[in-house]
C-alpha cells in the first residue's frame, strides 16, 4: 500500500461511518443488538448461527470531544450458554494491530472453557480504523496503492533496494496524509481503549471483563490504568511490553528481532532431537539452516519444481510459521527442499525427496498483495490501521538516513530476522503525518480490584517472554503465569492455563504467581 503522491492530489476523504454523536457526554447508548449480516457468519457453523447477534456503537472520533464526530465500532456477540448463570460480557481481542476481531466471539469459544462460555456473552470488535469499524483507508482506489508496492522491499539489501523502499514509504507516508481523514489523529491505543470502556457500557457491565492477545494485551494493560476501578477480570496472553513500546520503537522492534531468533533456535533444537523421522530438516539444523541462509543472501535457489525461494522469502515464511507449532513440520520440509536444491549429491545419499506445496505469504507490515491482477479503478477494500497504530503509539526518529547502520547493527546480533524487522516501522514511522495524537505512556502500576492474569510462553516468537515478565512487573496488581511452549499464545492449548484462565474469569480466583504450565502437545510429537 505505497503509491507515488501524484497519483491521488484528492483532498477531503470521508471515513466511513463519520456522523455527529448520538449521545450526549457522559452517557452511552445501550447496544442494539440485532441479526448479523451474512457475510459476518461464513464461518461459523449453520447450526450455531441463532446464537450470534451483531451491534454497531457509535464512539466519539476524539474522546476529548464526546459531543464531537462520531464513528461506529462493530461488534459479534456469542451468546452464554446458560442465560440464567449469566454473570456479564467478555471481550475479546486479537491483536495485530490492525486484525479484526469480530470473528473472534467464534474462535474464543475454541478456547475458553466451558463453564466461561456458560456465563458470558463472547463478545468481538474491530477497533476504530480496522475492517468495518470505519477503516482507516490511505488509498482511493487499489491502483494507487499497487503502485506505491512497486519498488518495495519487505528486505532492502542493495543500496538500490534500499533507496526504493525508503522513497515508497514516504509515499506511502504522503498518501495516508491526504486520504487518511480525521481519524488519522486518533488511532492510539489510548483511544481504542476509552473505545472499550463505552462497548462495556453499553453491554450493560459495570465492570470490564476481557481476555486479549498479542497486540490484545496492551489494550488491556491500557485500559486496567485508565480505568483500573472498572477492570474486573482482565487476561493477557502473548505480552508485549507496555512501558518499552510506548517510549522507545526502535529498541522494541530490535528486541523482538532478537525474540524471533530464541523461538527459531528452539525450534531446530526439537528438530534436532524428534530425528527425522519426525523432523524432515533434523540432523544439525541449526547449522543447515544457516547455510541455507547464507546461500540465499548470495543468490535465489531454485526448487525442484522450479520455483525459486529467496532470501526474503525464507525470513518472512520462518517468521510466520513459528507462530503456530502446529506448522513447524509443514515449515521443516520446505526448509529440507531448499537443503535438497542446494546439496543434491547428499540428498541422493540419504534419500530425501523435496517437498512442499505452500501458499503463498502475504507482505508483511499491512501491505497489500500486489499479485492479483485487477481491473482498472478497483476500489481499495484494505485499512492501513497497522501502522497509524504503530507509528502514532511507537516513538521512532523522525529521519531514516542511519537506517542502514542500524539494519546492519540489527542484522549483526539477530542474523535471521534483524533486517526484516528493521524494514518496517523503522522505514515508515518516521514520516507518519498524525500531528500530536492522543497516546496514554503511563502510568503502567495503577492497582486493579483484582490482580491481571500475565501469560508468557518461553519461546514465543511475537512477543518474547521476558515482555510478559516486564508486564507483570509493571502493573499495578498481577500474576504472571508462564508455559513451556514455543508459539505464539497459548489459551487453547494449553489444558493447565485453560483451567486456570477459566477459574479466574468465573469466580475471579486468580492462579499462583510463578505457576508453571505445559502444553497439550510438542512440536513434532
Amino acid at each position: 500500500m505505497r503509491v507515488g503522491l501524484a497519483c491521488a492530489l484528492v483532498l477531503g476523504t470521508v471515513v466511513p461511518g463519520l456522523g455527529t454523536a448520538s449521545a450526549q457526554a457522559g452517557t452511552v447508548t445501550p447496544a442494539a443488538w440485532g441479526e448479523c449480516p451474512a457475510d459476518q457468519l461464513t464461518d461459523v457453523p449453520a447450526a450455531e448461527r441463532p446464537q450470534y447477534s451483531c451491534a454497531v456503537q457509535q464512539v466519539p472520533v476524539d474522546h476529548s470531544r464526546p459531543r464531537g464526530e462520531s464513528i461506529g465500532i462493530a461488534m459479534m456477540r456469542h451468546r452464554a450458554t446458560d442465560p440464567a448463570k449469566k454473570i456479564g460480557s467478555l471481550f475479546v481481542n486479537p491483536g495485530g494491530p490492525s486484525v479484526s476481531g469480530l470473528i473472534w466471539s467464534l474462535y474464543a469459544t475454541y478456547m475458553l472453557a466451558p463453564e466461561v462460555l456458560e456465563k458470558f456473552d463472547v463478545v468481538g470488535f474491530d477497533p476504530r480504523g480496522v475492517g468495518r469499524s470505519a477503516p482507516l483507508r490511505c488509498f482511493r482506489t487499489q491502483e494507487e496503492a499497487d503502485a506505491v508496492n512497486v519498488g518495495w522491499s519487505s528486505l532492502p539489501i542493495t543500496e538500490d533496494e534500499i533507496a526504493s523502499t525508503l522513497r515508497q514509504s514516504k509515499a506511502y507516508t504522503d498518501y495516508c496524509g491526504i486520504n487518511g481523514g480525521p481519524l488519522l489523529n486518533h488511532m492510539s491505543t489510548e483511544a481504542v481503549a476509552r473505545d472499550l470502556d463505552v462497548l462495556r457500557e453499553a453491554v450493560g457491565d459495570k465492570q470490564l471483563t476481557y481476555v486479549g492477545l498479542s497486540y490484545g494485551t496492551l489494550i488491556g494493560a491500557t485500559y486496567a490504568n485508565i480505568f483500573p476501578g472498572k477492570s474486573r477480570a482482565l487476561v493477557l496472553d502473548g505480552n508485549v511490553d507496555p512501558r518499552l513500546r510506548l517510549t522507545n520503537g526502535t529498541e522494541y522492534d530490535r528486541e523482538r528481532a532478537q525474540g524471533l531468533e530464541i523461538s527459531l533456535d528452539a525450534m531446530l533444537k526439537r528438530c534436532d532431537a524428534a530425528g527425522v523421522a519426525k523432523c524432515a530438516f533434523a540432523g544439525d539444523a541449526r547449522r543447515k539452516f544457516d547455510d541455507l541462509r547464507e546461500s540465499l543472501r548470495k543468490a535465489p535457489t531454485t526448487l525442484a519444481d522450479g520455483r525459486k525461494v529467496t532470501l526474503a522469502d525464507l525470513v518472512d515464511r520462518t517468521a510466520s510459521y513459528l507462530y503456530s507449532p502446529s506448522r513447524f513440520a509443514t515449515l521443516t520440509q520446505w526448509l529440507q527442499s531448499i537443503h535438497v536444491a542446494q546439496h543434491p549429491a547428499a540428498a541422493r545419499a540419504f534419500g530425501v525427496q523435496p517437498v512442499v506445496d505452500l501458499p503463498p505469504l502475504d507482505n508483511r507490515g499491512g501491505r497489500a498483495d500486489v499479485r492479483v491482477l485487477l481491473l482498472p479503478e478497483s476500489p481499495y477494500a484494505s485499512d492501513d490501521s497497522f501502522f497509524a497504530i504503530n507509528c502514532t503509539d511507537m516513538p521512532f526518529p523522525r529521519t531514516t538516513r542511519d537506517w542502514e547502520g542500524t539494519a546492519a547493527r540489527w542484522e549483526k546480533e539477530s542474523p535471521t530476522f534483524g533486517r526484516g524487522m528493521a524494514a518496517t516501522e523503522l522505514m515508515t514511522c518516521p514520516t507518519w503525518p498524525a500531528h500530536d495524537p492522543d497516546r496514554w505512556i503511563g502510568p503502567w502500576n495503577r492497582k486493579t480490584p483484582n490482580p491481571v492474569v500475565v501469560v508468557g510462553n518461553y519461546y514465543d516468537p511475537a512477543t518474547r517472554y521476558v515482555f510478559a515478565q516486564r508486564m507483570a512487573k509493571e502493573l499495578g496488581n498481577a500474576r504472571l503465569i508462564s508455559v513451556d511452549a514455543l508459539g505464539h499464545g497459548i489459551l487453547g492449548y494449553s489444558r493447565g492455563v485453560d483451567a486456570a484462565v477459566g477459574r479466574y474469569l468465573v469466580d475471579l480466583t486468580a492462579p499462583a504467581d510463578g505457576s508453571v504450565f505445559q502444553p497439550n502437545e510438542r512440536p513434532f510429537a
